[in-house]
This record gives C-alpha cells, structure tokens and sequence, in this order.
C-alpha cells in the first residue's frame, strides 16, 4: 500500500462525501486522479528525512495543489483540504509537476481515506492572499511567492473521515 495525498476544496470534499468516491470532476487527466506520495525523487531530494518527514512533504506539495484549485472555484471557500488516502500501489502512477506528484488510476473510494487535512477557518485571509498571488508567484514575482509561503506556514488541521460531515455542513 502506498499513501497518497490528494488535493481537493471543500467543495470536492462535499461531492465525494455525496458519491463515495473521490476523482476528478473536470475528467482532467482522463480516468487518473491527480495526487502526491513519497516518490522517489522526494527520496532523492530529502536524503536526511525519515518516512514521516518525507509524508509532511507530499502533503504539503499536495496543499499547494489544493490552492490551485480554490483558484478554479471562486465559489469555494478559502481552506486548503488535502485527503490521505491508503491504495494499492499497484494504482500509483508517476506524474506531475512536483517531485511527490503521481496519479491513480480511477477513482477512489471514500472508505479508503486515513485522514483529512483542512486549514482552520483563522486562516482563510493568508489563504485568499495566497491564491491570489498563484500566477505572480509563478512568473518569479518574490512578494507572490512570500504569499505562498505564508499559506505553506498555516497549520492544516487533522480530521477523521467520520468528521467529513462537520466540515462540509
């Protein structure tokens, strides 16, 4: 089994929630599902790191994800969620533009999930900065890029999956 992290809005939080799966509702990268997991180039990267630290880094890349996609939804409120998922690795697929990104192939059922991770609702300033600031801070903008950083440095909060109903509601 390999863990995998993937990212999502509350609002993909609340349609997996309603359908027992999590995937890509666009159909983006066709069947997979885009994530983040230890690969090895988050081995090669991280040499001193243990697995733990190694996780927090897919997670995190997987938190950045997860801005971009409250920038596809203006709709959406502004909390990062990442969804730690257990699957076969089997399903795990390389792929991306982080060195912790992969794909699984297909969705995934809800009941695999270990855990979620949602900014606290204090955070929703540094995070509406930070998404704002995601096309300045790609083209090099050094302020941008500090918004960033500051969204990196918020605290994800750890959820149980039986707490999903909280969180959407």
């Amino acid at each position: 089994m390999t863990r995998v992290y993937v990212p999502t809005t509350l609002v993909g939080l609340a349609r997996a929630q309603k359908l027992g799966t999590l995937d890509d509702p666009e159909n983006v990268a066709g069947p997979q599902l885009a994530a983040h997991a230890v690969t090895g180039s988050v081995r090669e990267w991280y040499l001193e790191g243990n697995l733990e630290e190694l996780e927090y880094s897919a997670l995190i890349d997987a938190a950045e994800s997860s801005l971009r996609l409250l920038a596809d939804d203006p709709l959406a409120p502004r909390r990062r969620v990442v969804v730690a998922v257990d699957v076969p690795d089997t399903v795990v697929l390389p792929g991306g533009e982080h060195r912790s990104s992969v794909r699984i192939g297909g969705p995934i059922e809800l009941s695999r999930v270990v855990s979620v991770h949602v900014d606290e609702v204090e955070s929703q300033d540094t995070i509406v900065a930070a998404v704002d600031a995601l096309a300045a801070a790609a083209e090099g903008d050094e302020d941008a890029r500090f918004q960033l950083d500051e969204a990196e440095a918020c605290d994800l909060l750890w959820y149980d999956i039986s707490e999903i109903d909280d969180l959407i509601g």
